[in-house]
């Protein structure tokens, strides 16, 4: 059974350039509008359809072209926006261990969800199995933070992602 519930193309892509070996898995979090879940928000962000007049929020992002190769939802629900072969937009300027443009050797992985609240336990077992199967397909080195890769530029996944609990669950795959 796939981990996959639904794809959504995002046009937010490109090829990774020659000889990019995919070796690094970036975790985020998003929500759209800040802090409220459920929403179509993060999804029309991806695909390029978000509304500036729906939120006041979405007035100064919806130009923005930017995707993630997933998104776990709350519930539990994984969408795919972009193949993992492929380049998605989702690092912006980042560095990992001295190496530049971190979207050309990574997969990014956006939990919905916030700096403020903790994340539900259905999204760190969705997870864990995602990374779990991507490792299987690809010489995956390390799983890191957004603000790992861009720090002091980003905060996500945010204080309330437990690192720890994540490892049980990688654990058990």
């Amino acid at each position: 059974m796939s981990i996959v519930n639904l794809y959504l193309p995002s046009p937010n892509f490109d090829e990774r350039p020659e000889g990019a070996s995919i070796r690094l898995i970036v975790v985020h979090a998003i929500s759209l509008p800040p802090e409220q879940f459920g929403g179509p928000g993060v999804a029309q962000l991806f695909t390029n359809t978000l509304d500036p007049n729906e939120h006041p929020y979405y007035a100064s992002i919806h130009h923005l072209r930017v995707s993630a190769h997933y998104f776990i939802r709350r519930d539990g629900e994984v969408v795919r926006f972009v193949e993992p072969d492929l380049r998605a937009w989702h690092a912006g300027v980042s560095s990992w261990n001295g190496r530049e443009r971190c979207n050309d050797f990574s997969i990014g992985i956006e939990l919905e969800g916030c700096d403020t609240l903790p994340f539900e336990d259905i999204q760190y077992r969705r997870l864990a199995g995602l990374i779990g199967d991507l490792k299987q397909r690809y010489p995956i080195e390390t799983v890191v933070g957004h603000a790992d890769i861009a720090p002091g530029r980003k905060t996500d996944p945010g204080p309330f992602f437990d690192w720890g609990r994540l490892g049980l669950y990688l654990e058990k795959t």
